[in-house]
């Protein structure tokens, strides 16, 4: 019995609900502790960024031991950088289960605000005055310190603020960049992504000043910020042009390890055979980052070699980690929905037919489940075939070339007894001197 692909759209609309990847539908498995090395991976950052991860891997995570491994450091950090609002989440998170020493303490919490709050007036008072004496540099080194120490007590809007008012002040191409970066910077930090693309285009427009760290820093935000908007395609491309000068320069926003995870799966979602050869593979730069995540670099080189079921097994052993990665976590689904379509449709397209349990054992699949999802594809005009749900073969749809010829043939002609026809009337016009005279001393025209 021959079922055309015309399925019901409810039963298209069932299994994209889904994850899409038949069994990879249901929900991952909370990470165990051997999964993830908390310190190891702190490491990679710094700053605010570093506790925002932690305290975004305690809130995520199903492990009791690494919550409270991320909470304790968390916790440590905050209150070395003196971030009142980052330690008091830390300790709210903790609820008393790591002793007495992660209790809230509020003295010390009062003892930083009140430091806080003299340091501020003094920095206002000095803007101040260098308003007062109308220098530009003054006042715009002024607003950065005023930026810089809102950042560093948490007051991220606050010091967006500052950092903007800069902008006014700025007298050279350098300065220019310094307040994009720092905007790009606090962007990030509060989720703000248009701005991010809006001042790394700002910064790009001033080539001369850009060295190539600056530049791999742009490049990283901007796939950040595209990766964010969902826009993966343009996400793979930024990531992939960033420069191995990133190194951990931009440890504050995002590891080198990161670039290579993004920048891999957005290009497995997005790109095409070709583009993932030429831009991936092949791409020198981009081979120093995936060499820090061989996983990823296997995965990448399995789906392009076409072991589609080694490749869906390494993305299958990398999701419970990567759920916990704070840019990562909401577009998790979707790029590995897209992933296994993608590897779905190459995996068809060379075939004339297909026996779906020899498919479904190279995906690690039922037959069933990938029978929905190839349905669903169809649907979608994705893949050009018909399933034969009794054999459980898979047909592809080829045009009619007979017909397509005699279409083709039947324009050539209808075209050559167009032309025949214009050339016979001109032909006649001339013979029988039916052309247009021109006045004396306008070149002549003949029809």
């Amino acid at each position: 019995m021959d079922v055309d692909c015309e399925v019901s759209a409810a039963a298209a609309a069932a299994v994209t609900n889904g994850l899409g990847g038949g069994e990879q539908a249901a929900a991952a498995p909370p990470v165990s502790a051997d999964q993830l090395d908390v310190e190891a991976y702190a490491a990679q950052y710094s700053g605010r960024t570093r506790v925002a991860r932690l305290l975004f891997i305690a809130e995520r995570c199903g492990v009791e031991a690494i919550q409270l491994e991320a909470l304790r450091m968390a916790h440590d950090e905050a209150r070395a950088r003196e971030d009142t609002v980052l330690y008091l989440d830390a300790v709210l998170k903790i609820n008393g289960r790591l002793g007495p020493r992660y209790r809230h303490d509020q003295a010390w919490v009062d003892s930083v605000n009140r430091r806080a709050e003299q340091r501020k007036e003094k920095l206002e008072t000095e803007l101040n005055g260098y308003r007062t004496n109308l220098i530009k540099e003054s006042i715009r080194m002024g607003y950065n310190d005023i930026g810089d120490f809102f950042y560093a007590h948490g007051h991220l809007s606050e010091a967006f603020k500052s950092y903007i008012r800069t902008r006014d002040y700025c007298t050279t191409s350098k300065h220019i960049v310094q307040m994009c970066m720092h905007v790009i910077l606090v962007s990030i930090e509060l989720g703000q992504f248009a701005h991010v693309t809006n001042y790394v285009s700002k910064a790009e427009q001033t080539p001369d000043t850009l060295d190539a760290v600056i530049v791999a820093k742009l490049r990283a935000a901007a796939g950040l910020a595209n990766l964010e908007t969902k826009k993966y395609k343009l996400a793979a491309r930024k990531f992939l042009e960033t420069g191995p000068e990133l190194g951990s320069n931009y440890s504050e926003v995002i590891a080198p390890q990161d670039v290579a995870v993004y920048g891999a799966l957005c290009a497995l979602a997005s790109f095409d055979r070709s583009e993932l050869k030429s831009k991936v593979i092949d791409n020198i730069n981009f081979r120093n980052f995936l060499e820090l995540v061989p996983e990823v670099r296997e995965l990448v080189n399995d789906f392009y070699a076409s072991r589609y079921g080694s490749c869906l097994e390494h993305l299958e052993k990398l999701k419970p980690n990567l759920l916990l990665d704070i840019h990562l976590r909401e577009h998790l689904g979707t790029l590995y929905n897209d992933i296994r379509h993608k590897a779905i449709i190459q995996y068809t397209l060379p075939f004339i037919s297909v026996d779906l349990n020899t498919m479904a054992s190279a995906f690690k699949s039922s037959v069933s489940m990938l029978e929905k999802e190839l349905a669903a594809l169809i649907t979608e005009n994705k893949i050009q075939a018909r399933i034969d749900s009794h054999n459980k073969i898979l047909y592809a749809r080829h045009a009619d070339q007979r017909n397509a010829t005699f279409q083709r043939a039947l324009e050539t002609g209808n075209e050559f007894e167009r032309d025949i026809k214009a050339m016979l009337l001109r032909a006649n016009l001339i013979k029988h001197d039916f052309n247009q005279k021109n006045w004396p001393g306008q070149r002549k025209m003949n029809l």
